[in-house]
């Protein structure tokens, strides 16, 4: 066997370990979080914080229907507020606004613990989404006319199912979900592996040197970023932890990359999901990589402040 192919094997064996062990602790998140909020929709609970977020939706241009979506993907994720907008009968600009809202604050209890273990504090991570997902709106709406006619909810999204048919879908989604995310995470680590031990990954990153600038961000965190663009937080998750794990980072590194793929990641999926529906692709990618570009350039410069005053 050549030097060349007992390279490969050794990198594919740690790929598949490191994958292996990081899929494991991504499932002892996400299942208990995945059921226990699905319990919480279940029993209708999640339809009674509606009227937390009624000052939100009058504030971001939204009728108080809009509050169901918004606080179903904030907790749950992008294909369910697809599946509630889709049966609201909301009109393309009001889908719109939903839409940039919840690409950028989604999944906020899951993604937000993956944030916490890799190097942002995930009540620091939630609070910078939801915070750009309330201005990325306001900017938006001003652009689409009136937004904050109310709609009527039909009936049939009122009925609860049984207990067991509910149990049911979500043994079967959550299924599918870590099959999903094993597969990535075990193509994204043997390729890391095997990128590592053959030296390509210098060469691979030098493309991203010019984007990792325009963001604001280091360059060594380039692997980090692609992942989180092209898989997102959730898939990609186990792999950007991994990364900074190895402590070869700097806290200031990986608070700015936090809140740059907290607001800016899954370009590829999450977008498309809601292009389906016909909303116009332009606010469904420029907003949030604006909103992640000024994230960064406002911590930074909140830092360079802090650094220049005097401290008592």
């Amino acid at each position: 066997m050549s030097n060349f192919q007992t390279q490969l094997k050794a990198s594919f064996l740690a790929g598949v370990k490191k994958g292996g062990g990081s899929f494991v602790w991504m499932c002892k998140i996400i299942i208990p979080v995945s059921l226990l909020t699905t319990l919480f929709q279940w029993t209708g609970w999640l339809n009674q914080l509606d009227f937390f977020l009624s000052p939100l939706t009058s504030l971001i241009n939204l009728p108080p229907e809009a509050a169901l979506p918004i606080i179903t993907g904030m907790l749950i994720n992008i294909y369910a507020v697809i599946a509630i907008i889709t049966v609201l009968p909301f009109t393309i600009e009001q889908m719109t606004l939903i839409a940039v809202f919840n690409l950028i604050a989604h999944s906020l209890i899951m993604e937000g613990i993956i944030q916490h273990k890799s190097g942002l504090n995930a009540i620091k991570a939630t609070l910078i989404r939801i915070t750009a997902a309330i201005l990325a709106v306001l900017i938006v709406s001003q652009f689409l006319g009136d937004t904050s006619q109310s709609v009527t909810a039909p009936a049939a999204l009122m009925v609860r199912p049984p207990f067991l048919e509910v149990l049911k879908v979500w043994t079967v989604d959550i299924i599918v979900l870590l099959l999903k995310i094993l597969g990535i995470i075990m193509l994204v680590m043997i390729m890391l592996e095997s990128l590592k031990s053959l030296g390509w990954i210098e060469s691979s990153l030098k493309f991203f040197r010019h984007l990792m600038r325009i963001l604001g961000l280091s360059d060594r965190i380039a692997m980090m970023l692609v992942t989180a663009i092209i898989f997102g937080l959730l898939y990609g998750g186990a792999v950007i932890v991994e990364e900074a794990k190895k402590g070869a980072l700097t806290k200031e590194e990986l608070e700015r990359l936090h809140i740059s793929i907290g607001i800016n990641h899954d370009m590829v999926e999450d977008p498309a999901l809601f292009a389906v529906l016909g909303l116009n692709a332009f606010w469904l990618w420029v907003p949030r990589f604006i909103m992640a570009i000024i994230a960064v350039l406002t911590y930074r410069a909140i830092k360079h402040l802090k650094s220049i005053l005097p401290h008592h």
